[in-house]
């Protein structure tokens, strides 16, 4: 019984870690994630601060807000870097431009070409 009980627990090692040896690395190269925005500061005007909350939102060297695209996330105005006050992966702080379009439209953050899900955004005269 002993024999039986030592044998079995070696195999079950010998398994183990041959199965621990195949799983994946943490990251893998090349794969990314949809950026998600969950939450937006509401309508604001030219120069007014706006909170955008997310997540997978990259940094400002990879990545832009665009304003007033379509619901497709289509067209609309490439936020300069010149008005981000702040940027980390599941925020983002920026300054309505003087030159943003005004109207009512989508906001949606593009990190390294894969676009987000969209949020409605109006910027207001």
């Amino acid at each position: 019984m002993r024999t039986f009980f030592l044998s079995s627990l070696l195999t079950v090692g010998v398994i183990g870690l041959g199965l621990c040896s195949c799983a994946p690395a943490a990251q893998v190269a090349g794969v990314t994630v949809t950026p998600v925005l969950v939450k937006l500061s509401p309508a604001a005007a030219r120069g007014e601060t706006v909170t955008v909350q997310g997540r997978y939102l990259g940094g400002p060297s990879t990545s832009k807000v665009l304003l007033g695209a379509d619901e497709n996330g289509k067209g609309g105005y490439a936020l300069p870097a010149a008005a981000v006050v702040s940027w980390t992966d599941s925020q983002i702080v920026f300054t309505v431009p003087s030159d943003a379009p005004v109207g009512g439209s989508w906001l949606y953050v593009q990190v390294g070409g894969m676009t987000s899900t969209g949020l409605p955004f109006s910027v207001r005269q």
